[in-house]
């Protein structure tokens, strides 16, 4: 649940696909921008919208409260959002069209992989709910338990450690001291 929309001084799991890629592209120039606060950017689609409606009620029916879902890591910047959690497993909700099959994607793995690394939990389960056409236009149709399936995600401490922490801990220090980040930063 995200319950601060200022996406500015913090870097979130949602943001490490961008984190690892390349930081040379106009995509990652306007982030960068937006992290500094200089710019605000919201974007939203209907996609979005609805997964962000259905996601407290997936969890209802599957029987996951929405706790503790903020965690900080505040030397890194890091701010991680949970969609909901027990106490030691971390449930992440995804919606997809019901017609195509979920695929769970690297940016995806990589959120998830972030998410475990900043609570300490080490298990994870992405929820994936497919969606019908119908749910896009009646945000209260019942959710379907025979849509919801669970994906199971391991915890890859050779990603943290020597992929996502040396970029972070780079990001981190540009951010701090006001300056544009560059791939040649990274220790």
């Amino acid at each position: 649940m995200i319950k601060n929309r200022d996406r500015s001084k913090w870097f979130g799991a949602s943001d490490t696909s961008i984190i690892m890629g390349n930081w040379e592209t106009k995509t990652f120039s306007l982030w960068w921008l937006e992290k500094c606060g200089i710019i605000k950017r919201d974007f939203t689609n209907i996609a979005m919208r609805t997964g962000s409606i259905y996601e407290h009620r997936i969890l209802d029916v599957i029987g996951v409260i929405c706790r503790d879902t903020q965690y900080k890591i505040r030397k890194y910047r890091l701010r991680v959002n949970l969609d909901g959690n027990t106490k030691n497993t971390i449930y992440e909700v995804k919606t997809h069209q019901n017609e195509k099959a979920f695929k769970l994607s690297k940016p995806y793995w990589q959120q998830a992989q972030v998410q475990m690394f900043a609570t300490g939990k080490r298990r994870l389960k992405v929820v994936v709910y497919g969606l019908l056409e119908a749910d896009y236009i009646n945000f209260f149709s019942e959710i379907d338990t025979d849509r919801i399936e669970f994906v199971p995600v391991e915890y890859d401490e050779n990603f943290i450690k020597n992929e996502y922490l040396p970029r972070l801990k780079t990001l981190a220090k540009c951010l701090k001291k006001g300056m544009f980040p560059r791939k040649e930063m990274i220790v």
